[in-house]
């Protein structure tokens, strides 16, 4: 792990709050930008620094590809692994967002839904 490339990865407010979603779900991007309210491109490109950090994997399945935390880096550094599960809960905005998440989850929605712009 580059601890400098991790620490600036963290050092965005809507990298965290994918990160904090990430923890509790594999979602791709029309789901984070829909839970988020933030646009495709942001999204994507706050994606690009969390993969790059080595934070998070993605993998495709079918046209989407879904993220998830990296779990093996989190588990061999404890403090991602606090910061994550301690510290985000008591965040205002990362609390929104899995409330969010939640709704999202019993929605029975998908990605081909949220893509024809229905939203949670």
């Amino acid at each position: 792990m580059d601890l400098t490339k991790t620490l600036k990865a963290l050092s965005h407010i809507n990298r965290i709050r994918l990160l904090n979603l990430l923890d509790n779900q594999e979602l791709c991007v029309c789901e984070l930008e829909n839970i988020l309210g933030l646009n495709q491109s942001n999204v994507s490109r706050h994606l690009g620094k969390l993969k790059e950090a080595d934070l998070i994997i993605g993998e495709k399945k079918a046209q989407w590809i879904y993220y998830r935390i990296n779990e093996k880096l989190f588990n061999d550094h404890s403090f991602l692994k606090i910061l994550i599960d301690e510290e985000l809960d008591n965040h205002p905005k990362c609390k929104e967002d899995f409330d969010k998440l939640e709704k999202y989850l019993k929605s029975n929605l998908t990605c081909e839904d949220l893509t024809s712009n229905k939203t949670i």
